[in-house]
C-alpha cells in the first residue's frame, strides 16, 4: 500500500525510493502495489488555491525564509532520486478530484501512469493542476484514459467519491495519520520517505514472515498436473 497524495512532496520522493527498492527485490514479480487515497487538506474548497510558501507559513507558523529553505531541501532530495522539482512558485489546493480520477484510472488499469503524470505536473511543471478541470482531463488523456470519460467523472461530484472516502477510512484504521505511509501485507508499516535501503529491508522482512503452506498429502491419491490427468488403468 503506497500513498496517493498529490500535494505531498515527501510522497513524491518516497514513491521513487520505494520503487527503487522494489525494482531490486528478488520477488518483484510477485508483489502487487495498491495505491490508496489520502488528502492532506480535505477541508479546502476546490477553488481555494494559494502559493505553497503562503500555505506553509499560515499552517505551520514558519517564516517565509524557513518555508523556502524547506522547499530547497526538498528540491535537493528529489534531484538525488532523479526527480525534477520546482522549488519556487508552486501552488497548493484541494486534491479530491485528482483522487477520484485516479480511481477511474485504477478501474481502467492505468493508475500508475496517471499518478506519475500528476506528480510530475504538480511538482515539476509550471502549469497548475488546481482549479482547472481541463488540465486534469489533459493529464488523464495523456495517461491513456478516455478524455470524455474523465470529463464526465469530474462533472459528477459523486463519481468515485465513495472509493476515496473508503481509502481514507482504511488509512485511519491502519494507523496512517500522515503520509507517505506504506503497508506491507497489512502487517508491516513504513512511515515517511525512508531511504531505499529501509524499504528493501521491510520488503525482505515482510516476505520472510509470510505464512508457508503445509502440505498434507496422500501419496496414493490421483491428481492432475501440467501435463494433464492420468487415466486409471484396469
Amino acid at each position: 500500500m503506497a500513498p496517493l497524495v498529490h500535494g505531498c512532496p515527501w510522497c513524491y520522493v518516497g514513491k521513487a525510493r520505494f520503487e527503487k527498492a522494489l525494482d531490486a527485490f528478488p520477488h518483484r514479480d510477485e508483489v502487487e502495489v495498491v495505491h490508496r487515497s489520502f488528502e492532506l487538506d480535505p477541508g479546502r474548497a476546490k477553488g481555494d488555491v494559494q502559493p505553497v510558501i503562503t500555505m506553509l507559513t499560515k499552517k505551520y507558523g514558519m517564516s517565509a525564509a524557513q518555508a523556502q529553505a524547506g522547499e530547497e531541501n526538498l528540491g535537493t532530495q528529489a534531484a538525488a532520486e532523479g526527480l525534477a522539482y520546482r522549488t519556487r512558485d508552486r501552488d497548493h489546493g484541494n486534491t479530491f478530484d485528482m483522487h477520484r480520477l485516479l480511481h477511474l484510472a485504477k478501474a481502467r488499469g492505468l493508475q500508475d501512469e496517471l499518478i506519475g503524470l500528476f506528480y510530475k505536473a504538480n511538482f515539476a511543471e509550471e502549469e497548475t493542476v488546481f482549479g482547472d478541470d481541463e488540465r486534469l482531463v489533459e493529464l488523464a488523456a495523456a495517461a491513456g484514459l478516455d478524455a470524455e470519460e474523465a470529463r464526465a467523472v469530474l462533472a459528477d461530484p459523486a463519481a468515485y467519491a465513495d472509493d476515496v472516502r473508503a481509502d481514507e477510512r482504511e488509512a485511519a484504521e491502519l494507523g496512517a495519520n500522515g503520509v507517505p505511509f506504506f503497508v506491507l501485507d497489512r502487517t508491516y508499516g513504513v512511515s515517511g520517505a525512508q531511504p531505499a535501503e529501509v524499504f528493501a529491508q521491510a520488503l525482505a522482512q515482510a516476505w520472510g514472515a509470510r505464512p508457508q503452506l503445509t502440505l498434507v498429502q496422500d501419496g496414493n491419491a490421483e491428481a492432475c498436473g501440467p501435463d494433464g490427468c492420468a487415466v486409471p488403468q484396469g
